[in-house]
């Protein structure tokens, strides 16, 4: 099976980077958020820019039927 990150576009809360990244990992997107978030506080700005880059780089799902 041939697997691709994508950004979950119908289950975003800012970009669908989190949502997506749970969808590939098969965890639930809530425990992907919970953790970025605490991730975020810890780090103040350096995260902040990982989620900016991987919202630019990851493709959106617009395309993709089956999941």
């Amino acid at each position: 099976m041939d697997k691709k990150l994508y950004r979950d576009t119908a289950d975003k809360m800012i970009g669908g980077v989190c949502a997506g990244i749970g969808n590939y990992l098969g965890i639930d997107k809530t425990v992907i958020r919970l953790i970025w978030a605490i991730l975020a506080i810890g780090s103040i700005s350096g995260l902040l820019w990982v989620y900016i880059i991987c919202w630019a780089i990851i493709p959106a799902d617009n395309n993709i039927i089956d999941r």
